[in-house]
C-alpha cells in the first residue's frame, strides 16, 4: 500500500509540473499577428470521395479576402464525382485553380497513401508559401488565408487550430475535448521551443522547407502522418510559429459514430511511435501519469488508505486541471466543454486505452482523415 501511495504522489507531482511548466505558457499567450504581407499563397486540398464537402466548402475558400492566392485541388483516386466537382470550380475560377488527378495506375506501391497525392500537389503549386486544409473543412472567416500567411514573414512553418463543429451528444463532446487537449499540448510545446506536431486541417509551410527535407520520404511507408510526422521531423524553434487568431480557425465535420471515430484515432495514435524520442517520452509520461493518477487514486480511496491525503491531492490536481481547461476552452472558443471536464477526461483516457489495445493486435490499414 505505501508503494501505491508513493506512485500516486509521483503521478500527481508530474502532472502539476506539466501544468506549470508547459501549459501555463499557452494560458498566458496572447495572439499577435504580424503585419499584413500579401505573399502569394497556394492553398492545397487533397480529396478522396469528397464531392459533397467540396460543393459546400470550396466557395468559402475561393471567396477569401486575400489578393494573391491559388487553390490546388488534388483528386486522390476518387470513385465518386469529386473530380467533376473540381473541374466545375476550375471553370468558375480558371486563374485561381490547378487540378491534380492521381490515377489508379500511378505508382501502385503507394496506392492509398495520401502523402503521394499531396506530394504531387505540392510540386504543382505555383507559389513557395503553402497552406493546407481538407475537403471537409470550412474557414471560420474570410480572413483565414490572411491570418495564417502573415506569419510567413517570420517563419517557414505555421501551426494553426482545426476544431470540430459542435453537435449534440457525448461523442461530439469527446471528439472536441480530445481536439482541444491535443491543441493544448502541441501549442504549449511549440511555445516552449520544442514543437512536435501540427494538424493537416490547418497547417502552412514553404515549398522550400518541404523540398529541402525530402518531403515525406523518411516516413512514406507510414499511411498516416502527412501532417504530424512531417512537422515532427522538420519543426525547430527557429522556423515554427503558431497562429491562434480566432479568424484563422478551420472547422471540420466530426465523426458521427463511435466506429468511425475509433477507426480515425487508431490511425492517428499509431503515428506517435515515429516521433522523436524526446517527444515520445514527454507525451508518454503525461499519458502514463494521468492514467496512473486516476487508477492509483481510485484504488487508494476504495481501501481508505490515507484517504484524507488522497482526497486532498485528487481535489487539488483536478481543480487545477479544471481551471486550466476552463481557460483553454475560452481561448479556443469551446466554453461549453468546461462543465463536462472530469467526465471527458476519464472518458478520453478509457478510449485511448482501448485504441492502444486494438492497435497491439491489428494495425490500421486504410486511408482515413
Amino acid at each position: 500500500m505505501p508503494v501505491i501511495f508513493a506512485f500516486f504522489v509521483f503521478f500527481t507531482l508530474v502532472l502539476l509540473i506539466f501544468y506549470s511548466f508547459f501549459f501555463q505558457k499557452f494560458l498566458r499567450y496572447k495572439p499577435e499577428a504580424p503585419e499584413k504581407n500579401d505573399l502569394p499563397v497556394s492553398v492545397i486540398i487533397c480529396a478522396k470521395d469528397e464531392s459533397e464537402n467540396l460543393k459546400r466548402n470550396l466557395p468559402l475558400i475561393y471567396t477569401q479576402n486575400y489578393p494573391n492566392f491559388e487553390v490546388v485541388l488534388i483528386d486522390d483516386r476518387s470513385i465518386d464525382d469529386t473530380f467533376d466537382i473540381m473541374q466545375t470550380f476550375k471553370e468558375q475560377y480558371p486563374a485561381k485553380t490547378k487540378l491534380v488527378k492521381v490515377n489508379f495506375n500511378d505508382d501502385n506501391r503507394l496506392r492509398g497513401n495520401k502523402k503521394y497525392a499531396l506530394t504531387l500537389g505540392i510540386k504543382a503549386a505555383s507559389y513557395n508559401h503553402l497552406l493546407f486544409t481538407d475537403a471537409d473543412c470550412r474557414p471560420v472567416s474570410s480572413n483565414w488565408i490572411d491570418n495564417m500567411s502573415r506569419h510567413f514573414s517570420q517563419k517557414a512553418l505555421i501551426l494553426g487550430y482545426g476544431p470540430y463543429a459542435k453537435r449534440s451528444g457525448f461523442l461530439n463532446k469527446l471528439i472536441r475535448y480530445e481536439t482541444v487537449q491535443t491543441a493544448l499540448q502541441y501549442f504549449s510545446y511549440a511555445l516552449k521551443t520544442i514543437p512536435y506536431m501540427g494538424v493537416g486541417r490547418n497547417l502552412a509551410y514553404t515549398k522550400d522547407l518541404f523540398m529541402n527535407n525530402n518531403g515525406f520520404y523518411s516516413h512514406l511507408d507510414v499511411l498516416s502522418g502527412d501532417d504530424d510526422l512531417f512537422v515532427n521531423e522538420v519543426a525547430t524553434p527557429q522556423n515554427t510559429a503558431i497562429c491562434l487568431s480566432p479568424d484563422s480557425f478551420m472547422y471540420s465535420s466530426p465523426k458521427k459514430t463511435w466506429k468511425e471515430f475509433v477507426r480515425q484515432k487508431r490511425r492517428h495514435i499509431s503515428t506517435a511511435k515515429h516521433y522523436k524520442k524526446l517527444h515520445q517520452f514527454l507525451l508518454g509520461l503525461y499519458f502514463l501519469s494521468l492514467t496512473g493518477f486516476w487508477l492509483t487514486g481510485i484504488f487508494l480511496l476504495s481501501t481508505l488508505y490515507l484517504w484524507p491525503w488522497v482526497v486532498s491531492l485528487m481535489l487539488f490536481r483536478t481543480g487545477t486541471a479544471w481551471y486550466i481547461n476552463v481557460k483553454v476552452n475560452e481561448k479556443l472558443h469551446e466554453n461549453d466543454l468546461s462543465i463536462w471536464y472530469p467526465f471527458l477526461e476519464i472518458g478520453l483516457l478509457s478510449f485511448q486505452l482501448l485504441i492502444f489495445v486494438l492497435n497491439l493486435f491489428k494495425k490500421p490499414a486504410h486511408w482515413t482523415r
